[in-house]
């Protein structure tokens, strides 16, 4: 049997009643037929824990379940990597988000550039972004992380720089002239990576990130898409630095 993993925005705690967010008590009560007593695992996303717990109350609109004891998930890369992704047009940016969860990574930057195609307001960016994060608890739940990634606002991309500073990890960009292959990269244990849009960064984006101390990376010889190419570079990055 399966076992049911559930996001909770919340502090979970053995011994408290928990009532499971709408779209999950739905999935529960109405897609998956689980009645009072059938055991199922929750994670806040915050703490690295996950939680037994067990179904109190079942009802089309409404499920509670009695949290058991916890445990550590020690599954989280040594590898801290944050993705500066260029963002995607329709469902490639949920792909995105729900691979590079998948694959491990740390945080997620949505980055607004010079060829950026997905132009987002105040309303609309505040609503894009409750998806993504949304789209990171799910892949959370079924990749059996207990960590869900951070992932910000949208901003542009020389604000994102400015707010870097100085000193930190590793910045790396994902560039078709890249002079650096990530075997010679000799990371440690974190990484910016900034991946730009469809149509790559444009040559004042490239300037910027050249100027905030990014260092040109390069996959291979042939050129990749956006959906491609920062999924790509996360698993070379995991699998030399990491735990893949």
């Amino acid at each position: 049997m399966r076992t049911i993993r559930i996001h909770v925005d919340a502090p979970v705690t053995t011994g408290q009643d928990v009532a499971l967010p709408a779209q999950a008590a739905e999935h529960v009560a109405r897609v998956l037929r689980l009645e009072v007593g059938a055991p199922v695992v929750l994670f806040g996303g915050h703490d690295g824990m996950e939680y037994d717990a067990v179904l109190a109350e079942v009802d089309k609109r409404h499920v509670v379940a009695k949290v058991g004891e916890g445990r550590a998930v020690g599954n989280e890369s040594p590898l801290s990597l944050t993705l500066a992704q260029g963002v995607a047009r329709g469902d490639k940016m949920d792909f995105i988000v729900q691979k590079a969860t998948e694959l491990g990574i740390a945080r997620i930057v949505p980055l607004l550039t010079e060829r950026s195609e997905v132009k987002l307001d105040a309303a609309r960016a505040e609503k894009r972004l409750a998806h993504w994060r949304a789209v990171a608890a799910s892949a959370c739940e079924q990749s059996g992380r207990a960590r869900v990634p951070v992932i910000e606002p949208a901003v542009p991309l020389a604000a994102w720089l400015a707010s870097l500073g100085e000193g930190g990890p590793m910045r790396l960009a994902l560039l078709p002239e890249g002079t650096r292959r990530p075997a010679e990269l000799a990371l440690r244990d974190a990484a910016i990576l900034a991946i730009g849009p469809e149509g790559g960064f444009g040559e004042r984006d490239r300037s910027a990130l050249a100027g905030a101390g990014f260092t040109g990376l390069k996959l291979g010889p042939r050129i990749l898409r956006t959906e491609t190419a920062g999924l790509a570079a996360i698993a070379a990055l995991q699998a030399l630095y990491g735990d893949l």
